[in-house]
C-alpha cells in the first residue's frame, strides 16, 4: 500500500485531481497507519473507519464527475469537543461518556460540503482544560517525536495526528493556546483565528469569550486551505462576525519587503529556554534579510495575562459546566439518594481533578463579595491588554514571539504542579484575551530532538498578513526542518 504519511493537503489534492490516487486508497492508508502507530501515540479516541470509507467513496464519485476542490477526498481528524451528528462526543470526560451528538457543528458541515473525509475524534485535555493532554479521562496522548514527552494541549491529539502522519491536517480549539502550543511541541502549523472569524456553533464551550476553532496542518498552505473552508459568518453563532472572508491562499506568496515585525520585550524573559530564544531570534534575522523591518515593541500588561486568564476562563467554565448534572444527558451516578446528592455524586465521579479545580476557582471568583475583587478587576485588566495590542499594531503589522517557553516536557513532569503547567501557555494567552489571530510555525529543534515553534500575531481580522509572514518564514527557515519527521 502506498504511504501518504508525508503528504500535505495541497499535494494530496493534486494527486486526487490528477487521478494519481483515489480518496479510498488514501483513507485506507491513513487507517492502516493509525492501526500501526497509534498504540504508541494514542492521538485518537475513536476512529470512524466505516464512515470514513463511505465518505471516501462519495468523494471519489464527485471527483469522477469532474468536481475539484482543495479538500475533496482529503482525510482530516477532529478534536473531540466539536460535535458530529450521531457520533459520540466526550470532550475526553467521563461525564459525557457515550454522549451522541444530535447535530453537527457548522465547521463539520462546511468540511463535509467541501468533500473532506473525517477519520474520527482526537484525544484532548478534559473539556479543553490543560496544556499537555494528560488530563484526558481516557489516558494521555504521547508526542510522536519522543513518546516520553507530552504533545502539548489541550488539542494534543489533533496536533499529534498530523505530526504522526495519520492525516495532513486536523481541527482543534484554542482558548489560551490550545492549538498553537501543541503545534509548537509537535512540530506542525497551528492557527488560532480572530475571535468571531470561525463559527463556534457545535463547539462544546469551555470559556465562551475566549474559545475559537482553528486548523492544524503540515504547512502554512494547509492551514490556509482549511481556513478558506471553515471561516466566515454563521447566524447560528451570536459571536460570529459578518464580514467578507478572503481567499487566504492568495496571501501565501506576498512579498514581505518593508513589513514591520515587532519583537515584544516582555516575551523574552528570564526562564525562557535558550534554545527557544535562539530559534525566534534566528527567525527575526531571516525575515530581516528578506526585507522586513524588525522593531522592539512593548506589550506592558503581559505580566498580568496569566492571572487575568485564570480568573476569566475559570469563571466562564464554572458557568458553562453547570449543565452537566446527570439529568438530561451524559453520565449519571447511581449513588444519589435524592436529587441534591445525585448532582454531587455525578459531578464528583464524572469530572476529573483539573476540571474540578477550575470550576471551584471560577465559582469562587464569581461569588458574592469576590466578584468585584476578581472577575470585574480581571475584565478591566483584559481591556488594558486589548489596548496594548491595538497600540502595538499601530507600530507594526506582525508580532513575533516564542510559542511556548520550552520544547515538550516529559509526561508526568508537571502533573503535580498546576502553576508550572499554567505557565506553559504564558506566550499564547494574551492572544485569546485580545481576540487577535496567532499562528505557530515549526522553527527548529532542541538539542534533544524535540520541536520548537515560532509564533506570529496580527491585528483583528488580519489573517492575510499573518499568512503572508508565516509563509515567508516557512520558505526562509532551515530547509532541513521540512524534511524531518518522527521515527515511528
Amino acid at each position: 500500500m502506498t504511504d501518504y504519511s508525508k503528504e500535505t493537503v495541497a499535494s494530496l489534492a493534486r494527486k486526487l485531481a490528477n487521478g494519481e490516487a483515489s480518496s479510498v486508497e488514501i483513507v485506507k492508508s491513513s487507517i492502516e497507519r493509525i492501526k500501526k502507530v497509534d498504540p504508541q501515540v494514542r492521538a485518537f479516541l475513536r476512529v470512524e473507519e466505516n464512515d470514513a470509507l463511505e465518505s471516501a467513496v462519495m468523494a471519489d464519485k464527485r471527483l469522477a464527475s469532474g468536481e475539484r476542490g482543495p479538500l475533496l477526498g482529503v482525510p482530516l481528524a477532529i478534536k473531540d469537543n466539536i460535535v458530529v451528528e450521531n457520533r459520540i462526543t466526550t470532550c475526553a470526560s467521563r461525564i459525557l461518556e457515550n454522549f451522541k451528538a444530535p447535530y453537527s457543528a457548522t465547521v463539520i458541515k462546511k468540511l463535509r460540503a467541501a468533500g473532506a473525509v473525517i477519520l474520527g475524534k482526537t484525544n484532548m485535555d478534559e473539556f479543553a482544560m490543560g496544556s499537555s493532554t494528560e488530563n484526558s479521562a481516557y489516558g494521555p496522548t504521547r508526542n510522536p517525536w519522543d513518546t516520553k514527552a507530552v504533545p502539548g494541549g489541550s488539542s494534543g491529539g489533533s496536533a499529534a495526528a498530523v505530526a504522526a502522519g495519520y492525516c495532513p491536517a486536523s481541527l482543534g480549539s484554542d482558548t489560551g493556546g490550545s492549538i498553537r502550543q501543541p503545534a509548537s511541541l509537535c512540530g506542525v502549523v497551528g492557527l488560532k483565528p480572530t475571535y468571531g472569524r470561525v463559527s463556534r456553533f457545535g463547539l462544546v464551550a469551555f470559556a465562551s469569550s475566549l474559545d475559537q476553532i482553528g486548523p492544524f496542518g503540515r504547512t502554512v498552505e494547509d492551514a490556509a486551505l482549511l481556513m478558506n473552508a471553515i471561516g466566515g459568518y454563521d447566524p447560528m453563532d451570536s459571536t460570529s462576525v459578518n464580514m467578507p472572508l478572503p481567499d487566504f491562499s492568495d496571501s501565501l506568496k506576498k512579498d514581505i519587503k518593508g513589513l514591520v515585525v515587532g519583537l515584544p520585550k516582555e516575551y523574552f524573559i528570564e526562564g525562557i529556554d535558550p534554545e527557544v530564544q535562539k530559534v525566534v531570534r534566528d527567525a527575526a534575522d531571516r525575515l530581516a534579510k528578506e526585507g522586513a523591518r524588525i522593531e522592539e515593541i512593548s506589550l506592558p500588561h503581559t505580566e498580568y495575562a496569566i492571572s487575568v486568564y485564570y480568573v476569566l476562563a475559570t469563571a466562564e467554565a464554572s458557568s458553562n459546566l453547570e449543565r452537566y448534572d446527570g439529568v438530561r444527558y451524559g453520565y449519571r451516578s447511581k449513588n444519589g439518594a435524592d436529587l441534591s446528592s445525585m448532582y454531587t455524586h455525578t459531578r464528583t465521579e464524572g469530572f476529573g481533578a483539573e476540571v474540578k479545580r477550575r470550576i471551584m476557582l471560577g465559582t469562587y471568583a464569581l461569588s458574592s463579595g469576590y466578584y468585584d475583587a476578581y472577575y470585574l478587576k480581571a475584565q478591566k485588566v483584559r481591556t488594558l491588554i486589548v489596548n496594548d495590542f491595538k497600540d502595538a499594531f499601530k507600530k507594526c503589522r506582525i508580532i513575533l514571539t516564542p510559542t511556548a517557553p520550552t520544547p515538550a516536557f516529559d509526561i508526568g513532569e508537571k502533573a503535580n504542579n498546576p502553576l508550572q503547567m499554567y505557565l506553559s501557555d504564558i506566550f499564547t494567552i494574551s492572544t485569546n484575551l485580545a481576540g487577535v489571530p496567532g499562528i505557530s510555525i515549526p522553527g527548529g529543534f532542541s538539542s534533544g530532538g524535540r520541536p520548537i515553534g515560532v509564533q506570529m500575531m496580527a491585528g483583528h481580522f488580519d489573517e492575510d498578513s499573518l499568512f503572508a509572514a508565516a509563509a515567508a518564514y516557512e520558505r526562509l527557515r532551515d530547509t532541513s526542518i521540512a524534511h524531518r519527521s518522527p521515527n515511528l
